[in-house]
């Protein structure tokens, strides 16, 4: 068995990285309007110990690396960390998740530390109903945060819609007619029962085929051939469309069997699968010193411990307990 394949015989070569638990939105099927209790500065993983997990990492087979929060951007020098990753031998992909809030006056910064990939998280086109679903005023905003990262260069330009019945997905439409129009790449992801503090609420989840086929009323969606970087995505396009769709669906149509990713919580745990909260500590024995040797152990004891496959369904009451401001979506 080769060091970075789990006991299912699945590939890991994905690593999200949550580098803050901070964020300056307050979703509501995220966190509490309030907020979450903050973690301490020095729980965080520091600059230095994300770029040595990374590089360990990419000796057991990692290529790919994505950077999540929290909302990233709100850590300092984000671009620096950027750029290292990129400096690390064995890593071939980068890229970034962010709410858009901050992209305005970063996306020069990101592109010129090398980023050429990004996701916009934008789960609504009304700015009334972006304050409400936020509880923050920011649509302007990320609109120009959309903007200005197209203006650089960024492609493709991702933007994750999570899509709730009764709230947001009389808006499909909308998003259908701008597929059509901008070069932006959809991605209606299954609204999911994450965190203990987070309002879930399963009369309000929407399974992809239904996203699809809502769509559909907008046009005939004819399927993209695959790409190496689209993960569980599984691709659309409107005729004659700029842009594209994606449905990924967790939920209503398990993807474990082909899933190849590790998660980095923003206090340096290693995650083996978003829906399980089932974790190895690698901050700790970092911090006591361990060798490289060790570290690669401990991410190894990580991908031996992938689960086959979540038990969390549509209408479940189970959820995870962690809140994905820490996990890094």
């Amino acid at each position: 068995m080769a060091v970075n394949t789990d006991t299912s015989n699945r590939r890991i070569t994905y690593l999200r990285v949550s580098i803050t638990d901070r964020c300056n939105l307050r979703c509501f099927y995220c966190m509490p309007a309030q907020g979450l209790p903050l973690l301490e500065h020095s729980d965080i993983v520091s600059y230095e110990e994300i770029l040595r997990i990374v590089r360990v990492s990419a000796r057991i087979g990692i290529t790919k690396v994505r950077l999540t929060g929290g909302e990233p951007l709100l850590r300092r020098n984000v671009s620096h960390l950027v750029k290292g990753i990129f400096s690390v031998p064995g890593i071939r992909d980068v890229s970034l998740t962010t709410n858009g809030v901050l992209l305005k006056d970063m996306a020069r910064d990101l592109w010129d530390a090398g980023l050429r990939r990004i996701n916009v998280s934008l789960d609504t086109l009304n700015p009334l109903k972006f304050r409400w679903m936020t509880r923050r005023d920011h649509f302007q905003a990320v609109s120009e945060g959309i903007s200005e990262a197209e203006s650089v260069g960024f492609h493709p330009i991702r933007i994750n819609v999570v899509t709730v019945k009764g709230i947001n997905d009389d808006e499909l439409g909308r998003f259908a007619k701008l597929s059509k129009e901008k070069p932006y790449a959809f991605r209606f992801i299954e609204y999911m029962p994450m965190g203990r503090y987070s309002a879930w609420d399963g009369s309000k989840f929407m399974a992809g085929c239904e996203i699809k086929a809502r769509l559909e009323q907008y046009g005939p969606l004819h399927p993209i051939p695959r790409h190496s970087s689209d993960g569980p995505c599984r691709r659309f396009r409107f005729d004659g469309a700029l842009g594209e769709i994606g449905l990924i669906s967790p939920i209503s149509n398990h993807f474990c069997d082909t899933c190849n990713r590790l998660r980095l919580t923003a206090d340096g745990k290693l995650r083996p699968c978003l829906m399980s909260d089932l974790e190895v500590d690698v901050k700790n024995p970092l911090r006591r010193a361990c060798s490289d040797a060790e570290l690669a152990d401990l991410i190894r004891e990580a991908i031996a411990k992938k689960p086959k496959q979540h038990g969390i369904h549509g209408r479940s009451k189970q959820r995870c307990m962690r809140n994905m401001s820490r996990i890094g979506g």
